[in-house]
C-alpha cells in the first residue's frame, strides 16, 4: 500500500512538471507572438498614408511577411523555447495577425511516467495588430501646386491629404507637414488574440 500511495505521488509530481513546462511554453509562444507582430506594426511606413488603397491592404493585413519572425524566434530563445514556425495569417483574416508555435527547449525531466524525460511542451499563441483609427480622404479644397523661381512645380501640394480619426482625436495626414504624423502606436494596439 506504501508503495502505491509513493507511487501515486511521485504521478502528482510528474502531472505538475508537465503542467508547468506547458506554462513555461505558453509564456514563450505568447511573447514570440507579440514580437512579430509589434515587429510588423514598428516596420510599416508612413508614406503608404498618402494611398487610400494601400492602408485598406494594410489594415486588413496583406501587408505584413515573413521578416517580422525573426523577432518572435528572439522573444522565444529568452524564454527558453524555440520557435517551430511562425506565420502571418491569411489575408482573407478581417485583421493583421502573426501565429506562432514554439517547443520547449528542455523537456518535462525524469518521472515514473515514462517517456517525460524527452518529452517537450509544445504551444501556439496568436497576436493581432488591431487599428485604433479609421482614415478618409480629407475632402476640404486644396490649393493647385505653384511653381518655384526656377519654374518647377511643388508636387507636394498636389499630393491629398487625409483625415485620421483615433477614438475621438482627429489628425491631417498632410504631404507638406509630416513632422506632425501620429506615432504609429497610437494607430495600432497589439494584443493576443482571444482564445
Amino acid at each position: 500500500m506504501v508503495a502505491g500511495l509513493l507511487f501515486l505521488a511521485f504521478a502528482y509530481f510528474a502531472v505538475g512538471q508537465a503542467s508547468m513546462k506547458k506554462n513555461e511554453a505558453q509564456t514563450a509562444a505568447d511573447a514570440a507572438a507579440l514580437a512579430a507582430a509589434q515587429d510588423a506594426r514598428d516596420e510599416w511606413s508612413w508614406p503608404r498614408a498618402f494611398d487610400l488603397e494601400r492602408w485598406d491592404d494594410l489594415l486588413n493585413g496583406r501587408d505584413i511577411g515573413t521578416r517580422s519572425c525573426a523577432a518572435a524566434s528572439s522573444l522565444a530563445s529568452a524564454n527558453g523555447a524555440q520557435t517551430v514556425s511562425c506565420q502571418p495569417d491569411p489575408a482573407d483574416w478581417p485583421e493583421a495577425s502573426y501565429t506562432v508555435t514554439v517547443v520547449t527547449n528542455k523537456s518535462v525531466g525524469n518521472s515514473v511516467i515514462p517517456g517525460t524525460e524527452t518529452r517537450k511542451a509544445e504551444a501556439t499563441a496568436r497576436a493581432v495588430i488591431e487599428p485604433r483609427c479609421r482614415v478618409e480622404e480629407d475632402t476640404r479644397p486644396r490649393p493647385s501646386p505653384s511653381q518655384n523661381e526656377d519654374g518647377d512645380t511643388d508636387e507636394t501640394e498636389g499630393r491629398k491629404a487625409y483625415k485620421v480619426a483615433c477614438d475621438g482625436e482627429d489628425f491631417t495626414i498632410d504631404p507638406k507637414n509630416l513632422g506632425l504624423l501620429p506615432d504609429l502606436a497610437d494607430m495600432f494596439s497589439v494584443h493576443l488574440a482571444d482564445k
